[in-house]
């Protein structure tokens, strides 16, 4: 009985396994693409293989990037910019499959060295706050976010290459708070990086647009607190303290609400972000020069 059992399970693995393969031949064709996408995007969890079945099929991902630029090329030239949910859903669809090609470490690299994330920058550059471009936005920017997952030093020297921080940074100062949480998460991988910790310290023009938009995004969480994304904006900002010129300036430029009892109660149950707060302060007054009462003194 038992044994029955298994070749059953069996053969419905391989029926699986011959409808993935079907779809997956169909995103090639223009009529039976949209539910070919639907279909494979239900399946990329459970189909622990799909990455490499879509990287290797010849045409595959030409078909998916052919569907992100539909709607790349027609954004130009519609004012006001207006998208479908249709239109939308269907370009994430495409996005998800690309997703699953990105973090899976069989196809990663050929995905990075191919530029795909490239792609998607075009979505990243939308502004419309309307639904379908905001699902749009977060989607490609949960492409992103599965790369720097991995920490793999490929993905950040890649990164580092492109806009990407200026694209997360513009995101974090006006995007809904689900595509902030995502891009100050980017954001914080790539400051977790060593290279990428010195590249953005490496001129006070860069640190100071990333200081500048952390500091706008604690004075918008003083008024309508999220602990998610307060979060991320903490560990940022102690990542930023263990580089000896960004902690000097941070000394200066730390907003208050840090420093004072403002997200107590937000953070009340959260012990790792009170840890990183407490570590953050200690941080900073750490090698400062103060006077007989303990005031720092700032340099004049």
């Amino acid at each position: 009985m038992l044994a029955t059992g298994a070749a059953a399970t069996t053969a419905l693995v391989q029926v699986d396994r011959e409808k993935i393969y079907q779809w997956i031949n169909e995103l090639s064709s223009p009529e039976t693409r949209e539910n070919a996408l639907l279909e494979l995007s239900k399946k990329r969890e459970s189909v622990p293989d799909l990455a490499p079945m879509l990287w290797h099929s010849c045409g595959t991902i030409a078909a998916l990037l052919q569907v992100v630029n539909e709607i790349v090329n027609i954004y130009p030239s519609i004012n006001p910019p207006t998208l479908t949910a249709h239109q939308s859903n269907r370009v994430c669809n495409a996005l998800a499959l690309l997703q699953c090609v990105a973090s899976h470490p069989e196809t990663r690299s050929a995905f990075l060295a191919a530029h795909i994330p490239l792609f998607l920058y075009p979505f990243l550059h939308t502004v419309s706050k309307t639904r379908p471009f905001e699902y749009l936005r977060l989607t490609s920017l949960g492409v992103i976010g599965a790369l720097v997952k991995t920490d793999e030093q490929e993905v950040i020297n890649f990164l580092l290459t492109t806009e990407i921080i200026p694209l997360c940074l513009r995101i974090m100062e006006s995007g809904s708070e689900l595509s902030k949480t995502v891009a100050t998460f980017i954001l914080q991988k790539i400051l977790l990086d060593d290279t990428g910790l010195a590249y953005i310290c490496q001129t006070y023009e860069r640190f100071s647009h990333v200081a500048m938009i952390l500091g706008k995004m604690v004075l918008q969480l003083s008024k309508e607190p999220s602990a998610r994304l307060l979060k991320h904006v903490v560990r940022c900002y102690l990542r930023l303290s263990d580089n000896p010129r960004a902690r000097e300036a941070l000394r200066q430029c730390l907003p208050d609400q840090l420093k004072d009892a403002t997200f107590a109660q937000v953070l009340k149950d959260d012990t790792t972000t009170k840890r990183w707060l407490a570590q953050l302060v200690k941080n900073l007054q750490e090698g400062q020069v103060t006077d007989g009462r303990g005031i720092p003194l700032t340099a004049q």
